[in-house]
């Protein structure tokens, strides 16, 4: 179990105030945007599978980004214990984060997607890792929730050329499930738990990107800080991929593809931007030539301009990184590669991203036990 030793220095932000209620031990931060449907799925499962006994403290939170399906309403009548936090306008999925992030009063984070179903001893599991004291995020094994016995993601991997994958994505889980807990190099934004005192420091979740490759940059700063990343396959969570978002839409592509180069420039460290370089060029090139293929070049090239036109927000992430790095914790480890043939194959192999409605009209819904 994880002690107040391990808590790490840092914000506590309900004894640094003088509030006499306790702080809880963890916080559960669940962005949302007229995903009432999906979040009752969500909220089901984690009051289904929470703790028992005053150790496990935990307060959850919806943070509405200016919903207007009903989603506070709902609340009110069938949780009134989550707290929820309404934002009079859409901001996107990093601004609903954070502001979850800025009022979580837990010693630990867990960032939820609402589309997410948690399973049983999925805390316990999550918060084992923070026993170490350089540890600033944990990954859980995310599976597809429509198919659980293939992975989503079993944390996530970046390399010199700049590509961010999901490890194990679209594999059998059976062939993650049972590995030790191990590093990794960030967490998957569905489900990712968090240092609080850590995740504070490093400014939590870039709004520029609005969403998508949000974690990756998190996951780059929290490194920067001088954590390291957990991976443990005892958490597991249930995700329905693109269950939020429509990859189908132009003005989403075109953020991805700026978002990409944001990451990559603003994060990868000196010292390896001279060997990333060619391998970079080499993926840019590969991935416009796919999207030729596709006829989706526009969006992707439009992108690629929008972050070029980026250059003194880089320059400046850039600095910040080196201040984080200056008063890192332990010295910043990034462990990449070239990165395996074999994460571009499970990435093109990938299971099917589609809503869950569109998913739910195209064929029943399989049984959702979960592979041990």
């Amino acid at each position: 179990m994880v002690s107040r030793s391990s808590i790490g220095p840092g914000h506590a932000p309900d004894e640094d105030r003088g509030d006499a209620t306790p702080v809880p031990l963890c916080s559960l931060v669940i962005p949302s945007f007229n995903g009432r449907k999906l979040l009752e799925t969500c909220l089901a499962s984690v009051f289904r599978h929470l703790p028992a006994g005053n150790a496990w403290t935990v307060e959850v939170i919806v943070s509405d980004d200016a919903s207007t399906d009903g989603t506070a309403e709902w609340l009110a009548a069938a949780h009134p214990t989550v707290r929820l936090l309404r934002r009079e306008a859409n901001g996107g999925f990093c601004a609903a984060a954070n502001a979850g992030i800025e009022a979580a009063r837990g010693h630990f984070i867990q960032l939820l997607n609402n589309d997410t179903e948690v399973t049983a001893g999925w805390l316990e599991a999550g918060l084992a890792p923070f026993a170490d004291p350089t540890v600033g995020s944990v990954a859980p094994l995310v599976l597809v929730r429509s198919e659980p016995d293939r992975v989503d993601s079993a944390g996530d991997t970046y390399t010199l050329a700049g590509w961010p994958a999901k490890r194990g994505h679209g594999q059998a889980a059976l062939r993650w499930g049972g590995r030790p807990p191990e590093e990794v190099f960030a967490a998957s934004g569905s489900s990712a738990f968090y240092r609080a005192s850590a995740l504070r420091h490093v400014g939590g979740f870039d709004p520029l990107l609005g969403s998508y490759y949000e974690d990756v940059d998190l996951g780059f700063r929290l490194r920067w800080a001088g954590y390291r990343c957990m991976f443990n396959p005892r958490c597991r969570i249930l995700h329905e991929i693109s269950a939020t978002y429509d990859h189908g839409r132009p003005a989403l592509q075109r953020r991805m593809a700026r978002n990409a180069e944001l990451v990559f420039w603003s994060n990868m460290p000196r010292a390896r931007l001279a060997a990333a370089i060619i391998p970079h060029a080499l993926l840019l090139t590969l991935q416009a030539c796919w999207r030729l293929s596709r006829l989706r070049f526009l969006p992707f090239f439009l992108g690629k301009l929008d972050a070029a036109r980026s250059v003194t927000s880089i320059r400046d992430r850039r600095k910040l990184r080196a201040d984080l790095s200056r008063s890192a914790i332990n010295p910043a480890h990034f462990p990449m590669g070239v990165g395996p043939f074999a994460s571009l194959i499970d990435h093109l192999q990938r299971p099917r991203e589609a809503s869950a409605r569109h998913e739910a009209a195209e064929r029943p819904r399989r049984p959702r036990s979960v592979q041990r």
